[in-house]
């Protein structure tokens, strides 16, 4: 594969003319998650931000959670530390309530007729242990898809939510993602494993790489294990890891991760959201569902799954660490000095431009 950088591409002293992509911000006509289901209790509100702006979650007893910017239009206080009351959220101030459209319904003080003006609701879904939120044009929601969240619907595989906020731009941790030649730096972890890139896709939305991976020291981690079903020892090109086609794929503003073996379902799918947090867009919150399936043997990926757990949080704080370090050294030097080779990533870095939202300050 050719990994020299192609001339005439705005590259000049390994920075790019163009905008720069850490300062492009999340395109808000999207369904973000913002929060796992097991956050936020029944007759409970949660105080939840996208890109800097405030938003409640607000699950009445009875009915769907709803979204509505976090503030009374009174005396602009966050509704998150009011009241829940039946399908209404009520302020913790003066008592004014709001019911899921944003509408004020109920000023204690004053009569119905007289009622000031409400906040903005958020469209608001609920889906698979996420809730979901469109925080851009609320016209454009109902034509928008709701995310396809890789097998965590289906009965063949076992789920696990994980995520944490990480410390940068979330387009340093699609790029961390989808480059597999960085598994220099889980080497402690993985072994000495070699990436071959296989080839990739692309469009209007999204970028596409495909990898195959051989171990040629080092052994297999035990959380590898539980997620391929079996132990596998260092081999040649020809070993049974040369047959696992990792695919990743980077479809705006989500992105996704499966391992194949021949024709079989996927071992492993991982669906991903990088949600930016603070106005700058230097913090973003990540959900993932990382799906494995079951083996034909019954009880072994529960007997593993503690191993395995253990083995992606190790890999993750390790990617969390590396990212973070990018995101200083960017705001160490002013802008982007990145000198990219790899075609795939370049290629990624242009879908994120050309996708994404405002440019921030």
């Amino acid at each position: 594969m050719d990994q020299v950088m192609p001339a005439g591409e705005g590259a000049r002293h390994g920075r790019d003319l163009d905008r720069d992509l850490r300062r492009v911000g999340a395109h808000p006509d999207h369904w973000y998650p913002l929060a796992w289901s097991t956050e936020l209790k029944p007759g409970k509100s949660l105080a939840v931000r996208f890109a800097g702006d405030p938003i409640v979650l607000v699950r009445p007893k009875e009915g769907p959670v709803f979204a509505l910017e976090d503030r009374c239009a009174h005396r602009q206080v966050p509704l998150s530390n009011g009241l829940v009351e039946g399908c209404a959220i009520r302020c913790g101030y003066h008592g004014w309530a709001y019911n899921d459209a944003g509408k004020c319904v109920d000023v204690p003080y004053l009569g119905k007729d007289k009622l000031p003006n409400g906040v903005r609701a958020y469209p608001c879904r609920e889906v698979e242990g996420l809730i979901l939120v469109f925080p851009g044009d609320p016209a454009r929601a109902d034509s928008v898809p709701l995310p396809s969240l890789g097998s965590v619907a289906d009965s063949r595989y076992k789920t696990r939510r994980f995520g944490q906020e990480v410390g940068c731009h979330y387009s340093f941790m699609h790029e961390n993602l989808m480059d597999m030649n960085h598994q220099f730096l889980h080497r402690k972890q993985m072994g000495n494993m070699v990436p071959r890139f296989r080839g990739g896709a692309q469009g209007e939305d999204f970028v596409e790489a495909r990898y195959t991976f051989s171990r040629v020291g080092g052994k297999q981690p035990l959380g590898e294990a539980a997620i391929f079903g079996e132990r596998r020892k260092v081999g040649a090109p020809s070993s049974s890891a040369e047959k696992d086609l990792m695919t990743i794929r980077t479809e705006y503003p989500y992105q996704t991760l499966r391992i194949q073996t021949g024709d079989d379902a996927p071992v492993m799918d991982l669906w991903i959201a990088y949600v930016p947090v603070d106005a700058a867009q230097r913090r973003n919150r990540t959900f993932g569902l990382l799906s494995v399936k079951r083996p034909k043997i019954p009880g072994l990926l529960e007997a593993g799954w503690p191993l395995l757990v253990l083995f992606t949080e190790r890999i993750f704080r390790e990617d969390r660490e590396i990212v973070e370090m990018e995101q200083a050294a960017h705001d160490a030097q002013g802008e982007d000095w990145n000198q990219e080779v790899f075609p795939v990533i370049r290629n990624l870095r242009s879908l994120l431009r050309a996708r994404g939202g405002a440019t921030l300050a």
